[in-house]
């Protein structure tokens, strides 16, 4: 009895930690995917004409200035 209870214990567990890399691999999937699409020019066009302007430019302003200062 004590036995079968440690077994579905351990098998809990490991099936928690399943879902969460599953998880875990969805959610970088999707930053993939995300990042794939919005790398389009004619996406980026249409989304600078909806009025949003260039997503990486106004999320990230100082990267430029970053990889300048890193390649010296």
């Amino acid at each position: 009895m004590a036995m079968d209870l440690m077994e579905r214990k351990a098998g809990n567990g490991l099936s928690t930690d399943k879902e969460t890399l599953y998880m875990l691999g969805g959610v970088a999937m999707i930053v993939f995917g995300t990042g794939l699409i919005l790398s389009n020019p004619t996406v980026r066009r249409y989304l600078s004409q909806l009025g949003l302007g260039n997503l990486a430019q106004a999320a990230l302003p100082d990267f430029d200035r970053y990889l300048r200062l890193r390649n010296m």
